[in-house]
């Protein structure tokens, strides 16, 4: 059967996107890595590009664990002994050792009582979400929160909704006192790290507004924190804003193995009774594929080089060349949002010269995010740099030659 209509309704909707500079557009294909070597780090080679190398700026993987031996061989050899999927969904006979090991290393990791992964951050954060919410219950949210627990909040059905001022703890408490004799249960849920930014949320105070108003709800003040982009690459252990923050432990805590941990894969860490519950209440866990045996065997040697001694080192050179990075930008004359996480928002303020700032260090090589109106506000225009482990003093001072050669 034609579907010419609806293709034409598609046609044109993509059409708008494109119009109003929405669109994604193509994506880069990496058709060749080249590791580092002498004072490089990794370049890239993308289709279309022929030889010309690129350092990526625009890569999560922010401790390189990705490209570490240990980590593509602990792969490697699970893939090879248990085959390269897991079969079915856990429930059924889709669990391995590697599953359970990875989930208790976790847990360990944070100083909780259990884990579980998922396939994916973004499920992780919708399946633990939507289960906890119930027609009883507020969900009080931070007005920059990632779009995956913007869509979880949509699927969720409960009592009411309140967002705050990013980062506002006034707004906070407020929303607190206000839903007090309304909601049995308050879900205050923020991002660790704010993605776009790199800046954090003072989980710190979270937390004592959570506690000072507990008593005023008949199932508790809980606290849900997604740390994707903090767990790995943020404070001094790796163990994200909890730690940078010196926060008590969250009452539930949302990370990722696909980022500093350089695999793929997502999963959540609370105590034991929050951890059964979900077992048998989400739906992306119980539904679908976990990770495969050889991710899950990666994203355990990964974590256990971060728990070490050397995690603490690529830490602290990462937390340098970020250092390194900002405190160029600064004698340049770019703006940025300073701090400690490897996110550096480069704060054009301007769409057109956004997009040819991002023009500007693509054809010198150099990967970057440009965010740009009407993506984000007019005035807000950026581009995020993020700085990773395995880049070079030397990267680093390339990029910032490049910016400073800029004369648009």
């Amino acid at each position: 059967m034609p579907v010419d209509r609806l293709t034409q309704v598609l046609e044109d909707h993509v059409a708008g996107l494109e119009d109003a500079g929405t669109a994604k557009g193509a994506e880069s294909v990496v058709v060749g890595v080249k590791r580092a070597e002498g004072d490089r780090g990794p370049r890239f080679l993308l289709d279309g590009e022929g030889h010309k190398e690129f350092l990526r700026m625009n890569s999560n993987s922010y401790l390189g664990m990705g490209l570490r031996p240990e980590v593509m061989e602990a792969e490697e050899k699970a893939t090879a002994e248990f085959g390269a999927g897991p079969g079915a969904v856990r429930f059924i006979s889709g669990s391995y050792e590697a599953h359970v090991a990875l989930e208790a290393e976790l847990a360990a990791f944070h100083r909780r009582e259990a884990g579980m992964i998922f396939s994916s951050a973004y499920a992780a954060i919708v399946s633990t979400l939507t289960p906890l919410v119930t027609k009883d219950t507020v969900l009080i949210s931070d007005e920059l929160n990632h779009n995956c627990i913007i869509n979880a909040m949509r699927l969720a059905r409960p009592a009411g909704k309140a967002i705050y001022a990013h980062n506002d703890m006034a707004a906070l408490d407020k929303a607190l006192e206000e839903w007090k004799g309304k909601a049995k249960r308050a879900l205050v849920v923020t991002d660790g790290i704010f993605s776009m930014r790199g800046d954090h949320a003072p989980l710190d105070e979270v937390m004592k507004l959570c506690t000072r108003h507990d008593s005023g709800y008949e199932e508790n003040a809980v606290c849900l924190v997604d740390d994707s982009h903090g767990v790995g690459a943020f404070g001094l252990t790796g163990r994200g804003v909890e730690e940078y923050t010196n926060a008590p432990p969250v009452d539930i805590l949302v990370g990722t193995l696909g980022k500093a941990f350089g695999v793929n894969g997502g999963y959540v860490v609370a105590n034991a009774a929050t951890i059964r519950f979900l077992r048998e209440s989400s739906p992306m866990y119980i539904y679908s594929n976990p990770i495969t045996v050889g991710e899950a065997a990666a994203a355990l040697a990964s974590l256990r080089i971060v728990a070490s001694a050397e995690g603490e080192q690529l830490l602290a050179r990462l937390r340098s060349l970020t250092k390194r990075f900002e405190d160029g930008l600064e004698r340049i004359g770019i703006e940025t949002i300073p701090g400690e996480h490897p996110v550096v928002p480069l704060m054009i303020r301007d769409t057109a010269r956004t997009r040819d700032m991002v023009r500007h260090l693509y054809d010198h090589g150099v990967l970057v995010t440009g965010l740009a109106y009407p993506v984000v506000p007019q005035g807000d225009e950026e581009i995020r740099a993020q700085v990773n482990a395995d880049h070079t003093e030397a990267d680093i001072d390339y990029v910032l030659g490049v910016l400073e050669a800029y004369d648009g």
